[in-house]
């Protein structure tokens, strides 16, 4: 049993510990995987601000939100700011806050009532009425693009899916971000350079 242990003891030294010299990768990885996901987001509200203030406000077809004005340009900068800091690695627990904030609202208010599912999937145990639905349209849909229309071209670059617009990425990235809250940028970002100057 000693040997076993020993073993075991000797593994963690030569393998696990040695991989500390990357564990930068991590924290820049998961910076690096929401960096595009908040930039496509906030500039294109940007882009459509109008539109994004008119979404914000409107309880028939938007969210209803009150003071849409204010609430669509802090969504917007936030998106904007924070894959910019999540880019450079600056402010990264800071700017995870706000963005984490800005998941738990389109959870809430956008993607709820559509239940988990990202992408209708017509069966399991996250399906709904809503995905197990969309399988029989999207069905239908394949059906008449077959008979109609050069359907090997329309789905060379991939299969044809319908949205269900579920909960599931927003969950995702605010898990993502918190643990960047926790871990912090790592050691390839600006953070660390500023923790090491002025508080290592």
């Amino acid at each position: 049993m000693n040997k076993l242990i020993n073993l075991t003891i000797d593994a963690q030294t030569l393998l696990l510990d040695k991989l500390k010299l990357l564990d930068f990768t991590a924290p820049l990885l998961l910076r690096l995987y929401l960096v595009p996901v908040f930039w496509m987001a906030g500039t294109k509200k940007w882009a459509g601000m109008e539109d994004t203030i008119a979404w914000f406000g409107n309880p028939d077809w938007g969210l209803g939100l009150p003071m849409p004005e204010v609430l669509a340009y802090l969504a917007t900068l936030t998106e904007i700011f924070g894959a910019i800091f999540l880019l450079l690695g600056f402010a990264v627990r800071w700017i995870s806050i706000p963005l984490m904030f800005t998941m738990i609202v389109a959870a809430v208010s956008v993607h709820w009532q559509n239940g988990w599912l990202a992408i209708a999937e017509g069966s399991g145990f996250f399906a709904s009425d809503r995905t197990i639905g969309a399988i029989e349209r999207l069905d239908r849909a394949k059906s008449i693009l077959q008979e109609n229309a050069n359907y090997s071209w329309l789905t060379e670059n991939g299969s044809l899916v319908i949205l269900n617009n579920g909960i599931e990425f927003a969950a995702t990235y605010f898990i993502l971000l918190l643990a960047l809250l926790f871990t912090g940028a790592g050691k390839a970002s600006i953070d660390h350079i500023l923790y090491k100057r002025f508080m290592g």
